[in-house]
């Protein structure tokens, strides 16, 4: 063991523990090898584990970078929010403030500032285009019902709208088949009982069968929905086994998405 690298476990979009999206936060002095960095996140076996480095560009805080058990992503939201959550708590030399900023690799600057006894994060809002059912014959054919209208990004994110949150809630997709059409995000979606929309979010093609709460997919919900209300403000709930619940906000080209988070595990990796 020739290093030590601080390492945090934090349940995003909870208010306590064991709800929302797991993901590990680790604040690197410089970058490791990409090989390295893939190990670990298979290694803790989260969604995504986020690793921070000082950015020396002056173009943020911070750099940023997600990997799942299988593959580096270029967009994670939940894993931002908890970094953001970990920069913003620290008072040892880490962060501490009101805002914290992150330079990424392939989705720009992203942000996370405090908002109440929670954040917001800052995200680039993803537009998607309407899709025939023909062309996602498999995919609705795997997810088990037929949707009322498909949406579909050339980003990977794939957008079926049911009727209500019940028909989202009683899915029971083929997984294993799922996962054979790649890493697109399969995200099913309704107007919600208690929250303005709900959502199911499946991406087996990337190591997770389905996610407990995606910020990216809320990336993609948020002008989708936004066009549909007739306003830039509502709330949500991902209605998986952990669940979440987040306020969605569209300003122009950016997805803010709030909600709080909880550190359950503060300790050293060992490398």
């Amino acid at each position: 063991m020739s290093q030590t690298i601080p390492y945090w476990h934090v349940d995003a979009f909870a208010a306590k523990p064991f709800g929302g999206n797991q993901a590990a936060v680790m604040v690197l002095d410089e970058w490791l090898p990409d090989d390295v960095l893939m190990a670990i996140g298979a290694e803790n076996l989260f969604a995504e584990t986020a690793f921070v480095v000082r950015d020396a560009t002056g173009e943020a805080d911070w750099e940023l970078r997600w990997c799942t058990p299988t593959y580096e992503i270029a967009l994670c939201g939940h894993a931002t929010l908890a970094s953001g959550h970990i920069l913003l708590t620290r008072a040892d030399g880490f962060g501490g403030g009101e805002r914290v900023t992150f330079r990424t690799r392939k989705s720009g600057v992203l942000e996370v500032v405090k908002a109440g006894e929670g954040y917001e994060l800052a995200l680039p809002a993803i537009a998607t285009s309407p899709d025939t059912v023909a062309n996602q014959a498999d995919a609705i054919r795997l997810l088990g019902a037929e949707p009322l209208e498909v949406y579909r990004s050339e980003l990977g994110y794939n957008i079926y709208l049911y009727r209500d949150e019940a028909t989202v809630r009683g899915l029971t997709p083929d997984i294993r088949g799922l996962e054979k059409l790649g890493k697109d995000q399969f995200i099913v979606t309704a107007p919600g009982a208690a929250t303005d929309i709900v959502s199911r979010v499946f991406v087996p093609g990337g190591g997770v069968d389905e996610d407990s709460v995606t910020g990216s997919a809320h990336a993609v919900l948020t002008p989708y929905w936004a066009k549909r209300l007739g306003r830039d403000s509502f709330t949500a709930h991902q209605a998986s086994e952990r669940g979440g619940d987040l306020t969605l906000r569209l300003d122009g080209e950016r997805a803010w998405l709030g909600g709080p988070c909880v550190t359950v595990v503060e300790g050293v990796f060992y490398l």
